[in-house]
């Protein structure tokens, strides 16, 4: 009779079937017990030991959990590691639950578990805050922000600079933030290869300065990449000085001239034109490095180096190209700031131009590389982090464009721009100088200057020729907005939707506060009220940190290796008079060998691509279930396609193809 009844007990019971899935990073196994409970509607599981031997890399594991009755509706998973021998973390990809019905539930994790902490998953099913009916969700909501926040948090870097993560070394991130180790390994990998492969330890030894330009030719010879060799060869034309201000390192410095400065008071019989007239037409162009003004020079190796303020004109000629016509050394005009022209001595002219580049490594460097993708992206991340839980549809929409850029913003507060970092150290302008740069840079940032159609516009650039940066840049924005619309709307119904998120709107507010310093006068929303808003928004958040970083990272070394071309100081004044300089006093202006050395081995492993990139468009982690954002994202792979093969077709009619806006050459995230 006990048989029986036993019998008849086992056959009521419920099976449910497990699917685990360790990742497939190295070390991404563990030896630990792993303790896995199901939680529904209705009742529990008791926690069940998953393995009796080690989990390994990339393996998958099966198990079934009984109980006697239904759980009802399946709401979480919880997972726990409990210690074996010693203390090691687990990387737990998803799991794939089957219920007694034959219904699937993913439960995406994609996160490091140690033995110190419990984590509850939930399925991929994207909710608003509004839309949870279950209080377990709930709990599980608001539990996943109160953990997230306990480890993510705010610090002041710097006054007047955006707010960064509050951790000092990297080994204080979570882990699922830190590098893979293969990442690591190459990142590491990359200045020791500036060392060997470009023969720079050998140079650093053999003189403190360059004696020629000659020399500077040696020392390069061992590097031939396509462009590095263009630049080489072509630094000192006027052609390729205008080129670069369209599709260089750089390209968000021009604008067009609608009236001359008043403190650049150059004249027609300068130009041999009429300025008047090409200004009406459109074909005058402007940078001007007024942000160096006042910056004290450096002290590099035991010598004074020199900082100048420039302004530069272009004219943008009948046969379509753009050619510097007149350059302005310091921002105050006088008898003791000459302006330069074409028509004076070659090694005037060629000192002027030189004295520009080396303005624009501050702009480009701090400014719009730094400053407008890097510590924005680390604000982006932030805030995704700390405000937006896991279930968010934004959040699983974003959080493949934060990955690494925590992880790579304190290695450059460490080794780049601490006071003792690179640049600082290398540069004439000086940690001292480069704070104050980065103070006004932040003071002038602007929404509009972050959403490249409204940048194009603003800077009056819409019709010059040969922008590549801008036509490429315009694709990829139209294609980045067209995915984020088709994903925000599935969940977002009606603007009713977006004023109600609160957790939507901390988020936006603490980009605002801690990322622009609560500057109302920047434009950026303080809240989020109507869906289009929205869309924007994210729109300008994923491009700053995949397209606007690939475009003022990825060509560093290529345009930057050539070192006179991208000199990170000069030693020698700016002049004061024409007719002074020689070749000795432009190649008694170059940085030292050791300065050289040391700036571009930092250029050349910033400028490579790491052996975990993630292009645009690729997401491995399965977070949506939804038909509607899958669909999406299948059609956002398509467009990323398609504009790919544009860009390749017209690269192959150009002399110097431009490469760091084609889809595939963008990193999902700022993860260099």
């Amino acid at each position: 009779m006990v048989n029986i009844r036993y019998s008849q007990i086992r056959l009521t019971m419920e099976k449910y079937r497990i699917k685990v899935f360790t990742g497939d990073y190295e070390n991404s196994g563990t030896i630990n017990y792993i303790s896995i409970r199901l939680i529904g509607t209705k009742n529990s599981t008791e926690p069940q030991i998953l393995n009796k031997s080690s989990l390994k890399m990339g393996e998958k594991h099966e198990l079934s959990l009984e109980c006697q009755s239904s759980l009802g509706t399946l709401l979480l998973a919880e997972l726990e590691t409990k210690k074996y021998f010693i203390p090691d973390m687990w990387f737990c990809s998803k799991l794939i639950v089957t219920t007694p019905e034959g219904t699937q539930h993913h439960f995406p994790c994609y996160r490091w578990l140690d033995s110190k902490h419990k984590l509850l998953l939930r399925d991929t099913v994207a909710l608003l805050r509004h839309e949870e009916t279950e209080k377990k969700l709930l709990n599980q909501r608001q539990e996943d922000l109160e953990q997230k926040c306990k480890v993510i948090r705010w610090r002041k870097y710097l006054s007047g600079i955006p707010m960064i993560i509050d951790a000092s070394t990297t080994s204080e991130l979570p882990p699922e933030v830190q590098f893979s180790r293969t990442k690591d390994i190459s990142f590491q990998g990359n200045s020791t290869i500036a060392f060997t492969e470009l023969k720079l330890e050998t140079w650093r030894h053999l003189s403190d300065v360059w004696n020629n330009l000659e020399e500077l030719q040696q020392l390069f010879q061992c590097h031939d990449e396509t462009t590095f060799d263009y630049v080489k060869h072509h630094w000192d034309s006027d052609e390729f000085f205008g080129y670069q201000l369209l599709n260089g390192l750089n390209p968000m410095m021009i604008q067009c001239c609608s009236e001359l400065p008043l403190n650049f008071p150059v004249t027609d019989d300068m130009v041999k034109f009429s300025l008047k007239k090409e200004i009406k037409n459109g074909n005058i162009f402007l940078c001007d490095y007024k942000r160096l003004k006042g910056l004290v020079g450096n002290v590099i190796n035991n010598r004074q180096q020199y900082v100048a303020a420039p302004l530069c004109l272009l004219f943008s000629t009948p046969e379509k190209k753009l050619i510097p016509i007149a350059i302005q050394l310091m921002q105050d005009p006088g008898e003791s700031n000459p302006i330069f022209l074409p028509t004076d001595s070659k090694w005037d002219w060629l000192l002027a131009k030189i004295f520009v580049r080396n303005a624009d490594f501050y702009e480009h460097e701090l400014n719009f590389h730094l400053l407008r993708t890097h510590l924005l992206g680390e604000v982006f991340t932030i805030a995704t982090l700390r405000n937006l839980p896991s279930a968010h549809p934004l959040f699983k929409l974003l959080i493949p464009h934060t990955r690494y850029n925590l992880h790579v913003d304190i290695l450059a507060r460490d080794r780049l721009i601490s006071p003792d970092g690179v640049i600082p150290k290398y540069s004439s302008i000086g940690f001292d100088g480069q704070i104050k740069f980065l103070q006004s840079a932040t003071a002038s940032l602007t929404y509009s200057s972050l959403c490249l159609p409204e940048d194009i516009a603003e800077r009056g650039v819409e019709k010059i020729p040969n922008y590549y940066y801008r036509d490429d840049g315009l694709d990829l924005w139209n294609v980045i907005n067209t995915f984020v619309q088709r994903v925000i709307v599935h969940y977002y119904l009606n603007d009713a939707d977006v004023e109600r998120d609160f957790e939507l709107q901390n988020w936006i507010k603490e980009i605002f506060q801690n990322g622009f310093m609560g500057n109302a006068s920047t434009g950026i929303p303080q809240s989020l009220n109507k869906v289009d808003e929205l869309v924007k928004f994210v729109t300008m958040l994923i491009f700053t940190v995949s397209a606007q970083h690939a475009a003022v990272n990825n060509g560093q070394f290529e345009f930057g290796g050539w070192m006179p071309n991208f000199p990170s100081t000069i030693r020698q004044p700016p002049p004061t008079r024409k007719g002074a300089t020689t070749e000795q006093t432009v190649v008694d202006a170059m940085p030292d060998v050791d300065t050289t050395v040391n700036i571009l081995s930092v250029l050349y492993t910033l400028s490579n691509k790491s052996s975990d990139h993630y292009p645009l468009g690729y997401y491995p982690e399965q977070l949506f279930d939804d038909s509607g954002p899958s669909q999406a994202f299948a059609d956002f792979k398509t467009d990323l396609d398609h504009l790919t093969a544009k860009i390749e077709k017209r690269n192959r009619h150009l002399k110097l193809p431009y490469t760091y806006l084609s889809p595939k050459n963008v990193d999902n995230s700022v993860a260099i």
